[in-house]
């Protein structure tokens, strides 16, 4: 997997698929990386070329410069950098949880570069500082864990929340929860403390004013999110919701195909 150095930033990046295609930049989630879009995107392949990122502090991606360089907008414009350096001018855009948030903030911040945007599971942030302030706190609190607990023991308080019970239950979590534990929980606190919801800028404001088509994704058992993205889609006039059967939170590992045939037929449309 090739690297690519910036000033603050090495990122580790994959390209599969056909280069002669529509481009698909895909972003992952908290405790992810790189590698969970590579082991499901090979049917996209014939239509479309695959750029997965390691986002800073996961995978193999290193954050060279401070700690400002793990929030959002910093780390928003250095995708737009990388972007820029492999002379993609346009793409599409697919992410998921926190790079679904993150998605969000490069939609509407550089919306020159995305043909169409797919989110799932993903919310604007919060919409009060209130909101923001005891999220932050909570956020510190999981990250100091991270540093302290050892990360086998953390991994398992995280994903006993509601959010990932039917993810849990999925026969493929142990095999999820042993390549987690291939990241460096010291990297995963950074992220959690200036990448977390409670430090991003809440982008509901800005919902309104997208023109860019977004697809809105959600597990019909994410009642949390659900609720989230059916505002979002009221919000947004360019933006459509679906919600997917029998899934809750990780659409892309409770039902792939299904994952894959709605990003097609948004993306063909």
């Amino acid at each position: 997997m090739p690297f690519l150095k910036l000033k603050d930033y090495e990122f580790n990046y994959t390209i599969n698929g056909n280069i002669s295609q529509p481009i698909i930049l895909f972003l992952h989630g908290f405790l992810g990386n790189s590698h969970d879009f590579n082991t499901r995107i090979s049917p996209l392949f014939p239509q479309f070329c695959c750029l997965t990122i390691d986002l800073p502090g996961h995978g193999k991606t290193q954050v060279l410069g401070e700690d400002s360089c793990y929030k959002m907008p910093e780390t928003a414009a250095a995708l737009i950098e990388v972007l820029n350096r492999l002379h993609i001018s346009q793409c599409y855009l697919m992410g998921y949880s926190m790079g679904g948030r993150l998605g969000l903030y490069l939609t509407l911040n550089f919306p020159q570069y995305f043909k169409k945007v797919i989110l799932e599971s993903t919310s604007p942030g919060l919409k009060t500082e209130l909101e923001r302030v005891q999220r932050l706190i909570s956020d510190t609190q999981k990250a100091e864990q991270l540093e302290t607990l050892e990360f086998p023991i953390f991994l398992e308080q995280w994903y006993h929340q509601p959010l990932f019970k039917t993810l849990t239950n999925h026969p493929q979590f142990q095999q999820i929860f042993e390549h987690r534990l291939n990241n460096n929980p010291l990297e995963l606190s950074k992220s959690l403390r200036y990448l977390g919801t409670g430090n991003q800028p809440s982008l509901w404001e800005k919902l309104s004013e997208n023109q860019i088509p977004l697809l809105l994704l959600v597990g019909e058992l994410d009642h949390k999110f659900k609720q989230i993205n059916q505002e979002m889609n009221q919000l947004c006039p360019v933006s459509q919701l679906q919600i997917i059967p029998n899934c809750g939170h990780n659409i892309l590992i409770e039902n792939p195909q299904q994952w894959i045939n709605v990003m097609v037929k948004f993306l063909s449309e």
